[in-house]
C-alpha cells in the first residue's frame, strides 16, 4: 500500500513464501544450511572526472554496445516503440549498426477521463525516419475488459500499475509476429527520468528518507489508520524503516544517488521488470531491456547526479541521443503508458471493481475499512496516490489477484 505493491525480496505477498533476492547465488547444503552470495552491484561513487560531453559519449557507447548484444538471437527481434526517448533511441541504433527490416511495435487505447490513449504521433515519426516495419495496435473496449481477468492471472505478485494490462495485450499481438523483442524499460531508474528525483537534488543525506518518501510513497503510513481495517494496520512504519535501512548503506553519496541506488536494485526489479517479464512471457515473448547491461547500469551509477537530472531528467541520455534521434522526441514532455480505462474507471470496468470488492471472499478477508471502500467507490477517479495512481484500482486489483489464486 505505501512502496508501490512492491514486497521487496526476500520476503513475497504470501506467507512462508520467499524470492531470491537480485544478483545473489544461494548454496544449499545436504545438511540445509543455506548461505546467500551477492555476485554483482552497482557503485554509486563518482570515479571518473571527465566532462558532461565526455559522459554523453560513453552512455551512447556502452548503449550502442547493450543494443547489439541483444540482437544476438536464432529469430529475428522487435521493437516495442512507445514513441518515448529510450525506445527511440533503441531503434535509432539499430538502423546506425545497419539493421535492416526491424519490425517494431506500439499500442493505443480509447482515450477516457480528458486522458488520450496512445502516443502514435511520435512512435510514427520514428517509424518512419529509420524505416522500420511498423505495427499499429489499436485496443477498443471489446477486447479490454476481457484482458482484464487474463491479466491478473498471469501476474506472480500483485501487480498495480495501469499498464499492466496495456503490456498483456501488446505482447498478444507482438507474439503473433516475432518471438523476441527489445524495449527501453529501465532507463528512468538507471538516469533519473522520473519526477521524484528532482526534488532530492541538494537535500541532505540526513533528510534524504523523509524527502524520498514524500515524493515517492504510494501515501503516508499515518494515512493507512483510516484505510486499512486494524487487524491489517501496523503501529510501525515499515517503509520507511526499509528505505532508511537501504540510504543508510555506504556508497551512495548523495540523496539522488540513493534513490537511484534502491530505485534500480529493488523497485525496478520487483515493479517494472517484473510485470513486463510476466505480461510478456504470458505469450511466450521474451523482452530483453538493453538499458539494463550490467555495463551500463555501472556506468549510468557513477555518473554525476546533475547530468542524469539536467534537461527535465535523463539529461546525459538526452545529449547522448541528439543527432540521431529527432528534437521533437527528446526534447517532448516525458509520457507514461496512457491506459484510460484503469486511470479512469467508469462503466463496466467500474463494476467490475465493485464486484471484486463486494464480493464475499473481500468482505470475509476484510483487507479495507469499509467506509474507506464505499468513499472511493462513490467518487472512483478523484483519490489518487501521491504519483497519481488511481487509489480504487489499487484496492481493486489487490483483491482480484487473491480471489484468482483463491486465496
Amino acid at each position: 500500500m505505501t512502496f508501490h505493491s512492491v514486497v521487496p525480496a526476500p520476503r513475497t505477498i504470501l506467507s512462508g513464501i520467499r524470492k531470491l533476492p537480485p544478483a545473489t547465488v544461494r548454496v544449499v547444503k545436504a545438511d540445509g544450511a543455506v548461505t546467500d552470495r551477492c555476485y554483482w552491484e552497482a557503485d554509486f561513487r563518482r570515479t571518473a572526472a571527465i566532462g558532461k560531453d565526455e559522459w554523453a559519449a560513453a552512455v551512447r557507447e556502452k548503449l550502442d554496445l547493450a543494443v547489439q548484444r541483444r540482437m544476438v538471437a536464432d529469430v529475428p527481434v522487435g521493437v516495442l516503440l512507445s514513441g518515448g526517448l529510450d525506445s527511440s533511441l533503441i531503434v535509432a541504433l539499430l538502423a546506425e549498426q545497419g539493421q535492416r527490416g526491424l519490425t517494431t511495435f506500439s499500442i493505443g487505447f480509447e482515450s477516457g477521463g480528458g486522458e488520450s490513449g496512445d502516443e502514435f504521433a511520435y512512435s510514427d515519426l520514428i517509424a518512419k525516419q529509420f524505416g522500420t516495419e511498423h505495427h499499429q495496435i489499436r485496443i477498443g473496449r471489446d477486447r479490454f475488459l476481457p484482458a482484464v481477468d487474463r491479466t491478473v492471472a498471469a501476474m506472480s505478485e500483485p501487480m498495480v500499475s495501469h499498464d499492466c494490462i496495456a503490456f498483456y495485450l501488446l505482447s498478444e499481438d507482438v507474439a503473433k509476429q516475432v518471438t523476441v523483442v527489445q524495449s527501453g524499460q529501465g532507463a528512468d531508474e538507471i538516469l533519473a527520468g522520473y519526477s521524484w528525483y528532482p526534488p532530492l537534488a541538494g537535500v541532505s543525506r540526513e533528510q534524504a528518507v523523509d524527502a524520498y518518501a514524500q515524493e515517492f510513497f504510494d501515501r503516508p503510513h499515518s494515512d493507512l489508520a483510516r484505510q486499512l481495517s486494524p487487524a491489517w494496520h501496523l503501529d510501525r512504519d515499515h517503509a520507511r524503516e526499509f528505505v532508511a535501512e537501504s540510504f543508510g548503506r555506504p556508497g551512495a553519496e548523495t540523496a539522488v544517488d540513493a534513490a537511484l541506488r534502491i530505485d534500480s536494485q529493488v523497485m525496478l526489479v520487483d515493479d517494472p521488470v517484473k510485470r513486463v517479464d510476466n505480461m510478456t512471457m504470458a505469450w511466450g515473448l521474451e523482452g530483453r531491456v538493453p538499458f539494463l547491461d550490467h555495463e551500463l547500469v555501472e556506468l549510468a551509477a557513477a555518473c554525476p547526479p546533475e547530468l542524469k537530472l539536467a534537461s527535465d531528467g535523463k539529461g546525459v541520455l538526452k545529449d547522448a541521443a541528439r543527432g540521431l534521434v529527432p528534437d521533437e522526441v527528446i526534447d517532448r514532455t516525458k509520457g507514461y503508458f496512457p491506459v484510460p480505462g484503469i486511470r479512469h474507471l467508469e462503466g463496466e470496468m467500474l463494476a467490475k471493481v465493485r464486484d471484486a470488492l463486494h464480493a464475499p471472499e473481500a468482505r470475509h478477508r476484510g483487507l479495507f475499512r469499509p467506509e474507506y471502500v464505499e468513499a472511493l467507490l462513490a467518487d472512483p477517479n478523484t483519490p489518487r496516490t501521491t504519483l497519481g495512481a488511481n487509489q480504487l484500482w489499487q484496492l481493486a486489483l489487490l483483491e482480484m489477484w487473491l480471489q484468482d489464486k483463491k486465496l
